[in-house]
């Protein structure tokens, strides 16, 4: 990449854009103190302070643009940008995913990453790591600008979700029923602080952005009111998945350009039924799941589906 294609848009620290604006009125402040230092001082000092003011122009000069000051995540945000923006998104690493989510959320649609985003995500493009156990894990985009950052600063870039059963088959609660919905579920726990979260590796746990999720948190037979909880870690609710169910949520993206609904659901077919974390509202025993093919259905929370976690950046 020519380095006039790399806007400050494009990863350059706006605190790095000061620096170098400030640098030239410090240089012209610094030169003239120098003068005056040499007509008084003498030449031994003079010459200390020009030493020591030749070190400070390389520094500010070194093409770091302000690199010091920097945090190790905007120093990584940097370098990941430089060559996402020019790389096929199907072999986006890690750390060129969580640059592009930074970038999008940053951006919106101008960010120079969107429209491969997007693309990705409408194609269905799988991505990979390894559990510590040694499985992998697959999964794709399905949401971009969605959720909500649970810190209030805004939207989490990407959202993704899994597509293979690397967590495997899970009970929502070891005992038969929904009371406390997602919020008070057994598995909720396991997937954002117990064994489930400890099988992502730590190069995934700490790029993951906890979020706000809408769910029905009530149940025990007894339709309620969406409440908000916090989470690193989730599954997708019915609302998120099929659309025009419940208030879980808003449809994800990627379901949206499948035309999901009840009725069209194939978009949301896979080789497995997994559970969603919204409860059957007239059972007090029951949560809702996707069928293998793709439709809605519920069961008892003691039975054991497959769980696809989901994530945002």
């Amino acid at each position: 990449m020519h380095a006039a294609a790399f806007s400050p848009r494009e990863g350059v620290s706006p605190r790095s854009a000061r620096l170098r604006g400030q640098s030239i009125i410090e240089y012209v402040l610094i030169i003239a103190l120098i003068g005056l230092v040499i007509v008084f001082a003498g030449p031994g000092v003079a010459g200390a302070i020009r030493n020591q003011f030749n070190q400070v122009t390389n520094t500010v000069d070194s093409g770091t643009d302000g690199g010091n000051f920097m945090s190790a995540e905007e120093k990584a945000y940097q370098e990941a940008m430089k060559t996402v923006v020019n790389k096929d998104a199907k072999d986006w690493t890690l750390d060129e995913q969580k640059a592009a989510a930074t970038d999008i959320a940053k951006n919106g649609t101008s960010s120079v990453v969107y429209a491969k985003a997007k693309a990705a995500m409408d194609a269905g493009t799988k991505f990979s790591t390894k559990l510590t156990d040694g499985k992998t894990l697959e999964y794709r985009i399905v949401g971009i600008n969605h959720d909500d950052l649970a810190d209030g600063s805004g939207k989490a870039g990407l959202t993704f979700e899994a597509t293979n059963s690397a967590l495997g088959y899970q009970k929502m609660n070891a005992t038969n029923t929904n009371a406390g919905g997602w919020e008070k579920s057994e598995l909720r726990g396991r997937l954002n602080s117990g064994d489930l979260w400890s099988l992502l590796p730590a190069e995934l746990q700490s790029k993951v952005k906890a979020v706000k999720k809408l769910t029905d948190n009530q149940a025990g037979g007894k339709a309620g009111t969406p409440t908000a909880t916090t989470d690193k870690v989730f599954l997708l609710s019915a609302t998120e998945v099929w659309g025009d169910m419940q208030s879980d949520g808003t449809q994800y993206e990627y379901y949206k350009s499948k035309g999901v609904t009840t009725s069209n659901y194939s978009g949301a077919s896979s080789g497995y039924s997994h559970w969603t974390r919204s409860v059957s509202p007239s059972h007090s025993t029951y949560f809702r799941y996707v069928y293998y093919s793709g439709d809605w259905s519920g069961n008892l929370a003691t039975n054991a589906y497959c769980v696809f976690p989901a994530f945002s950046f």
